[in-house]
């Protein structure tokens, strides 16, 4: 009776959706119902990853990554993980047909987490490339249910959303990363010396990608719009904190989204999504 172990494995990535990102979790609550579990499962993979390169400290991570690398494509082929992520995660790649190769690219960004880099500005396009956009692909493959043509046409618009996501991370944690990671992912930037100057200059970068991204979200088809347009509005509202403040000021403190907004965004959305607009 797999399908027993099947709904248990899609607990367990739901689960861990709800306990490591509740503006992601509400995100995923307004898409469609058939496409809700899918995306646990890969943010649940995702979520597994990011792990175990940002806080098993006091584990070989290059020995768990690598095997965690060796067991995702054997799970694949096989189509069974007794890692119940895992598990969830084949069934969606399986029946979604997701390119094996954005797997690998996500998994290669983040074995560049292992090392200490300096970040050049093709190092940091191959990271956000693994890292955000082709994450936003794999999400794609499900919105658009085999409609390849209608993947295409919509690819673009996917990888500059999660590029703008995932930088508006880096300035969110910006201090995390440096401080306790020693990691700096922007190219020629000195933290220790880092200003108001740099921070507008990525500023102008993530602006240009969300005005961009929010052209490919109105293409969306209608149950998964919503979902994807409420992640937008959160981001953009994070993003829209994090550029009243000084540069000096994101180097001491994480920038958060209280959970009275996240809820005021959420009723929003629900208007939007009864109104079919956005």
């Amino acid at each position: 009776m797999k399908e027993i172990f099947d709904r248990l494995s899609d607990d367990f990535s739901k689960l861990t959706t709800q306990r490591y990102s509740t503006s992601f979790s509400l995100g995923i609550y307004f898409l469609g119902k058939e496409l809700r579990q899918p995306i646990y499962s890969i943010y649940g993979f995702v979520r597994l990853a990011d792990e175990i390169v940002d806080s098993f400290h006091d584990f070989d991570k290059k020995y768990l990554l690598d095997k965690f690398k060796q067991d995702t494509f054997e799970a694949i082929e096989l189509g069974i993980s007794l890692n119940p992520i895992l598990n969830a995660f084949q069934k969606v790649v399986n029946q979604y047909q997701i390119d094996h190769e954005l797997i690998s690219l996500f998994l290669n960004s983040m074995e560049m987490d292992l090392l200490e880099k300096t970040y050049t500005p093709e190092l940091y396009g191959t990271y956000i490339l693994g890292s955000a956009e082709v994450v936003g692909l794999m999400c794609l493959k499900v919105f658009t249910s085999g409609d390849e043509i209608e993947y295409q046409q919509l690819k673009p618009y996917a990888m500059k959303l999660g590029s703008a996501f995932q930088k508006v991370n880096f300035l969110r944690d910006v201090k995390a990363d440096y401080q306790s990671l020693n990691r700096c992912y922007f190219p020629d930037v000195n933290l220790n010396k880092f200003c108001d100057l740099d921070k507008r200059a990525i500023e102008k970068e993530i602006e240009a990608e969300f005005a961009n991204a929010l052209i490919g979200i109105k293409m969306l088809p209608a149950n998964s719009r919503n979902g994807v347009y409420l992640s937008y509005v959160y981001y953009k509202k994070l993003f829209s904190k994090i550029k009243g403040l000084s540069a000096e000021k994101i180097m001491m403190e994480r920038i958060r989204i209280s959970n009275h907004l996240k809820i005021g965004l959420m009723f929003d959305s629900m208007i939007r999504h009864k109104l079919n607009v956005i």
